[in-house]
């Protein structure tokens, strides 16, 4: 078997595929007219498994600084994904007790959507973003943010300027980090002594359960499940106390995390019954992970069957979202114009522009009407039911809704 690379926890040579998705370009690089005849750059899409550590991972083709320092996602256009953020806002601040006198800082922090919750209710919070254009946003909404990339060595600076988190917090940024070792690193320097860190990410169970192959692109270098994560986490001198399973993206899970000196917050029952259900649904063996790859197969060939039979039966088909997501799905199932006329997108940024690697156009959300098509094809399938809702309308011409993941369904 060839060698491709190793792990980036714990250094094995990496020999065991996950899933082979083919070659993609970056799913955020959304492109202008004047780039379409150019030279597009793809990189391979194969996923592996460390047979060690149980860490799926992407090998890092592209630098995240090459990803990150201009971004075409901005967290505040989800309307879930702020009602979220409040949620979790108000469960911390209870839970934990935080006050004027606390500190909270959010690594991978956006447009500060997160955030300028805290602000609102006068708990000192900081923001580490290393998007310039989106954390500029951020500012401009009020909260305190700067332009970095996190790990080891910046949260020393931190220290050094005696900032201190009381509660440290990450959403979806593990996976987008291709030195985890220095990011935890970097969390463990910057908790204090009694603080709480809560990291949110999809959970790698359900990304396997609901088939949701396309959540995996080049900016997410790691898919984790609930068990690496805790000895990735341990490995660094930090200990889970709690876990929450969540529906976003998918099914994600937050956990809970404190020193492991820190005697004050015992470890709870969810995380044994967690631990104990990935044990038995084979999560420490290699054959829980290889059969992923047909499965991911049979569904490329089902979406494909379905968008060719519409097509001759006369029908029009467009999509609804241009998220990363969609860009994996429709470049891995060789989906351009000729299945798909056009998508829509309510991001006045990605409107006017084309999806990369298919050069699908980008419209605002009234081409919908305008066209009048017959089917809906939803990328952004974790927000269906808020799409559902937006999109009614379509019935008074008889237009139907379809989501390809778990499976390809049309939606009554």
């Amino acid at each position: 078997m060839p060698n491709f690379g190793r792990c980036r926890f714990c250094g094995t040579t990496l020999r065991h595929t996950f899933v082979d998705l083919g070659m993609s370009p970056l799913c955020e690089s959304y492109l202008a007219a004047d780039q379409l005849n150019q030279m597009e750059p793809f990189y391979p899409l194969h996923v592996h498994v460390c047979e060690q550590c149980f860490l799926v991972q992407l090998e890092e083709y592209v630098s995240p600084a090459h990803i990150f320092t201009e971004y075409a996602y901005f967290s505040s256009y989800a309307d879930t994904w702020l009602q979220h953020a409040k949620a979790y806002t108000e469960l911390v601040t209870e839970r934990f007790q935080l006050t004027a006198e606390s500190q909270v800082v959010e690594v991978a922090s956006n447009d500060g959507y997160l955030l300028q919750y805290f602000v609102a209710k006068g708990i000192p919070a900081l923001g580490i973003e290393p998007a310039a254009n989106v954390a500029k946003v951020a500012v401009a909404h009020g909260v305190p943010t700067r332009v970095e990339f996190f790990g080891a060595a910046y949260a020393h600076q931190l220290v050094a300027e005696g900032k201190q988190a009381d509660l440290l917090l990450g959403n979806n940024v593990l996976a987008q980090v291709p030195d985890l070792n220095d990011f935890v690193a970097g969390l463990q320097i910057l908790l204090k002594p009694q603080g709480v860190i809560t990291i949110e990410f999809p959970h790698l169970m359900r990304l396997m359960a609901g088939n949701q192959f396309d959540t995996i692109y080049h900016e997410h270098f790691s898919y984790f499940s609930f068990i690496t994560t805790e000895k990735i986490l341990a490995a660094h001198g930090l200990t889970i106390f709690d876990v929450e399973e969540l529906s976003t993206h998918g099914g994600s899970l937050r956990i809970y995390a404190r020193h492991q000196a820190d005697a004050t917050k015992p470890v709870g029952p969810r995380v044994c019954d967690l631990r104990q259900r990935e044990i038995e649904a084979g999560f420490m063996e290699m054959s829980c992970y290889t059969a992923f790859d047909e499965q991911v197969k049979a569904t490329k060939r089902n979406l494909l069957s379905f968008l060719i039979q519409a097509k001759a039966a006369g029908k029009q088909v467009v999509g609804y979202g241009a998220p990363g997501k969609g860009n994996t799905l429709l470049n891995y199932c060789g989906i351009r114009p000729d299945f798909l006329d056009y998508t829509v997108d309510r991001n006045p940024y990605k409107q006017g522009k084309f999806l990369p690697g298919t050069h699908i156009p980008i419209h605002h959300p009234d081409k919908i009407r305008e066209t009048k098509p017959d089917y809906v094809l939803i990328l952004p399938w974790n927000f269906k039911d808020e799409i559902r809702q937006q999109m009614a309308y379509i019935h008074e011409w008889g237009a139907q809704l379809v989501v390809p993941i778990p499976s390809v369904m049309v939606v009554e």
